[in-house]
């Protein structure tokens, strides 16, 4: 049988794996993934194409040291009209992003991708539309002290599955999207490739 592993350390995408019956490996990517944002934002790449690459160099870094293995990566960007958001490196940019993003929707693009002996057989990208209520400067800094610095780990600066939901009044899109990963297409693909039964 052919080994599945998530090039990611991901709670929340390994989670997800294990809810669908599936028990991949965790191997976190070693990408410096701001450097290739910022070279591929450069050469005019959508945050959409983005996150599909994002996901595609994770898994093939992975699978470099792993080859007879299916290598699962996934990434995500956000974009606000033309201004795109990175991981928030401390609880102040944080504030700023939320601040910036409340009252407004931004799009948040999930990229997932399948690569087994360096080679990728599978890439996809889904999109949520995400509409932030306007929430009171209160709220903010009692979401902030609430929540410290685990929304530090997500590019929007929400955890979804947990208390982030209270940031929003709309949502567009596939809810395993916003989690990290398009989910139903990838099991989709591994159907595909014959690793899970279809």
């Amino acid at each position: 049988m052919t080994e599945l592993v998530l090039a990611s350390r991901s709670a929340a995408r390994a989670a997800m794996l294990e809810a669908a019956g599936l028990k991949p490996r965790l191997v976190p990517a070693e990408v410096d993934e701001r450097a290739l944002d910022r070279a591929w934002a450069s050469q005019g790449r959508s945050p959409a194409e983005i996150a599909g690459l994002l996901a595609e160099a994770k898994a093939l870094a992975v699978s470099h040291a792993h080859p007879d293995a299916m290598v699962i990566g996934a990434d995500q960007t956000l974009a606000l009209g033309e201004r795109r958001f990175s991981k928030a490196a401390d609880l102040a940019e944080a504030r700023a992003n939320l601040a910036q993003l409340r009252g407004r929707t931004h799009q948040l693009h999930s990229g997932v991708a399948l690569v087994r002996g360096g080679r990728a057989a599978f890439r996809d990208v889904t999109t949520a539309d995400m509409t932030m209520r306007d929430f009171s400067d209160a709220f903010l800094e009692d979401y902030l002290r609430r929540t410290g610095g685990h929304i530090l780990a997500s590019v929007g600066c929400y955890r979804f599955e947990s208390e982030g939901i209270q940031l929003f009044e709309r949502i567009e899109g596939d809810y395993f999207t916003i989690l990290g990963m398009p989910l139903l297409p990838l099991l989709a693909a591994l159907r595909r490739e014959g690793l899970i039964p279809s």
